[in-house]
């Protein structure tokens, strides 16, 4: 294997400032950056649109909670059933953000575990509330929030590769970054192939927008973003290492088999949108 020199070494601070007690992470600050472009970005769309302000205000709350709860309990559920599920410790660190020692001491550490699945599952849910409550077409508010998901999916992948997390497996490209966090192995950094992706997904959806305005309220948007992410991650788990070791007995990792439903919904919500016409 070509000598460690020659790929790029990564272990950056995890917090860009402390004061005090308070600490900026990160994570958390791409988490916001992500949300706060898709906010304007859908701002953007529902004055195009001609929405209501006051229908726009709620949005981003029904959002920002769909995601972070549908993250937090997909992560939990989904790849640690067997810590969070089983002790009223876990099940307490499940939901709020702190850890709690042997001794019943607990400190504040954030969500150590946030799932993309569950966070697409949670906003989906979340909107449809948003929508039961102000009444603006559910098809036009999936397929605007759609046109603004890449920016948020890149963030949160460009906060995953500040963690040094979900990384990917040994290889000797020379693009291989060192995870000295993890180990001193080269590995594939799954984080930032995503957040390529999904920038790129952002920059396609406003052409495609710019081009085709008509097709907001069909749920096409909707399901090109579901098949465009899911898709791309269902391939790129095969340069990510497994985050459990459950996995390993599976024909598939749990990455996989969870895009797979997401994949089938949104080339069905493609096919739907040829026979029905747009709302917006």
């Amino acid at each position: 294997m070509t000598h460690i020199l020659n790929y790029i070494v990564w272990n950056p601070d995890l917090e860009i400032v402390r004061l005090g007690g308070f600490a900026l992470r990160w994570y958390s600050t791409c988490w916001l950056l992500g949300l706060l472009i898709a906010y304007f970005v859908v701002r953007w769309l529902y004055k195009q649109q001609k929405i209501a302000d006051e229908k726009f205000d709620p949005l981003f709350i029904y959002c920002f909670i769909g995601i972070l709860v549908g993250a937090r309990l997909g992560h939990c559920i989904a790849y640690q059933p067997d810590y969070f599920l089983t002790s009223w410790k876990g099940f307490v660190e499940m939901l709020l953000p702190i850890h709690i020692g042997p001794d019943g001491a607990w400190k504040l550490t954030g969500y150590a575990g946030l799932a993309s699945h569950g966070g697409t599952l949670g906003l989906i849910i979340a909107l449809w509330l948003y929508v039961k409550k102000t009444k603006v077409p559910l098809w036009q508010v999936l397929d605007n929030i759609a046109i603004a998901t890449g920016s948020t999916a890149c963030f949160i992948r460009l906060g995953n590769l500040m963690n040094s997390e979900i990384i990917g497996k040994i290889t000797d490209v020379p693009w291989a970054f060192i995870f000295e966090r993890v180990d001193q192995m080269p590995r594939h950094p799954g984080q930032l192939y995503e957040a390529i992706a999904y920038a790129l997904l952002f920059v396609i959806m406003l052409l495609l927008y710019k081009k085709m305005p008509q097709r907001v309220g069909t749920g096409w948007y909707f399901g090109f973003c579901l098949t465009y992410i899911f898709t791309f991650r269902f391939f790129i788990e095969y340069t990510k290492e497994i985050q459990e070791a459950f996995e390993a007995t599976l024909p598939l990792d749990m990455g996989q088999l969870l895009s797979i439903p997401f994949i089938i919904i949104g080339v069905y919500c493609m096919i739907r949108a040829k026979n029905h016409k747009t709302t917006a």
